[in-house]
């Protein structure tokens, strides 16, 4: 198996609502399943970008949102074995059990640092005991548990941030050897990326379906009350947003996540299923361009950080949707690279304020920028390497697009938390 086909398998990861919540409850819910007994007290620590996502995001199986209802929901209801989706069974008298938890002032949610690298430290006190478990650099990976004293855990943890840390994977490779192994690396071998399309079908469905929803009926009125009809943009957006918004807003359907993120997942996969349908285009093709998709996305997301103050789900998954766009329409790698000027040059810099409806809107904006960028190129038509933060080759434009985010825009995902929290007080 190649090894980027090794690094795709391995980032494809299900997960229930936005991927933020769902970490802190699988942090808190892995810390109390050490510790029997009658609840005191969680104590929430967690990076900026932590913070920030999940603050007013909706919740699976609840009508609640925010980080304080994530940690008491997966105190009550939590099932670490799930990870991700470790809410995924929660019901009505445990939204009851968390809403009490939360009125008596047993959830603490606590800020540790600005920073994009991500931090959980959940510290369980019950009557039995006390425990803590501490996640770094992903969304799942546990670096430390302690229990009564007791370590039970314990990872090497990297000292700082943008130190001597190991190159990313995906750094070691070109845009030009991206695009080669997407065009030939054999079929059977990214067969796997099917259950993405059916994962996020269904989230897509259920988006549609359900009165909560908003843009995703009025979406669906835009395509002529089609979900496939034969405007690939408004088909795309449809498809794309629907579940954005059906995943931000809580609704109990997982979607697959890369980078850690559920919404980066949907654009890098969903507006190249529209488009394959439309052009008839085969199952092997719509594999090929996703797997293209994701790893331009990644190639981003290793300089910007997993969570930051610029919208991943935009400009890094749109970069790499707009990329496989171009090899749906047959370009090659320097058509892809004409692309990513255009993208670099238009939604760079686009805020996360946290996972919130605002994500369908960021989609909405991803997917036109994306279409746009890549028709554009097709055509010959680009901004020049010689303006903004563009650069002289592909790698080096997705580059100081991650470095816009982290460490350029810190001051501004400080900003963004100080704003919510003043709106919270």
């Amino acid at each position: 198996m190649h090894e980027l086909t090794q690094l795709i398998k391995e980032d494809m990861r299900p997960a229930l609502g936005v991927t933020e919540p769902g970490a802190i409850a699988y942090a808190v819910s892995k810390a109390k399943s050490y510790v029997p007994g009658e609840l005191e007290q969680v104590t929430l620590l967690l990076n900026s970008g932590m913070y920030k996502n999940a603050y007013t995001c909706g919740i699976p199986n609840s009508h609640f949102y925010g980080n304080e209802y994530a940690a008491a929901l997966g105190a009550v209801a939590g099932k670490p074995e799930k990870e991700l989706e470790s809410l995924a069974n929660v019901t009505e008298a445990d939204n009851v059990a968390a809403e009490q938890l939360v009125k008596d002032g047993k959830i603490v949610v606590k800020m540790s640092e600005i920073t994009s690298r991500i931090f959980i430290e959940a510290r369980v006190k019950t009557t039995g005991g006390e425990a803590m478990v501490r996640i770094r650099d992903a969304h799942t990976n546990i670096v430390r548990i302690e229990a009564n004293g007791e370590v039970l855990l314990e990872k090497e943890e990297a000292s700082v941030e943008g130190g001597h840390e190991e190159k990313p994977l995906i750094h070691n490779y070109t845009l030009k050897q991206i695009y080669e192994y997407a065009k030939e690396v054999p079929a059977e071998e990214i067969e796997f990326i099917k259950a993405a399309y059916e994962m996020n079908y269904a989230l897509f469905e259920e988006g549609i379906q359900n009165p909560r929803t908003t843009y995703a009926r009025y979406l669906l009125e835009k395509n002529g009350g089609k979900i496939i009809s034969d405007n690939e943009l408004k088909t795309a957006s449809l498809l794309c947003n629907a579940a954005i918004e059906a995943r931000v807003i809580g609704l109990d359907r997982p979607a697959m996540s890369i980078t850690g993120s559920g919404a980066h997942g949907i654009i890098a996969t969903m507006p190249l299923y529209g488009v394959c349908k439309i052009r008839g285009l085969s199952d092997e093709t719509l594999y090929r361009a996703t797997a293209l998709s994701y790893l331009i996305c990644m190639y981003i997301k290793e300089y910007s950080g997993k969570l930051s103050a610029f919208c991943g789900c935009g400009i890094a998954a749109g970069t790499g949707m707009a990329c496989a766009l171009v090899f749906l329409h047959g370009g090659d790698e320097h058509a892809m690279a004409r692309t990513i000027n255009n993208m670099s040059s238009s939604i760079t810099g686009m805020i996360c304020h946290g996972g919130n409806k605002g994500c369908t809107m960021k989609g909405v904006v991803a997917v036109n920028a994306a279409f746009q960028s890549a028709d554009f190129a097709m055509h010959d038509i680009f901004i020049d390497d010689i303006h903004g933060i563009n650069g002289f080759t592909p790698e080096d434009t997705m580059r100081h697009m991650g470095e816009i985010a982290s460490p350029g825009m810190i001051g501004t995902e400080k900003t963004i938390v100080d704003i919510l929290q003043e709106k919270g007080e």
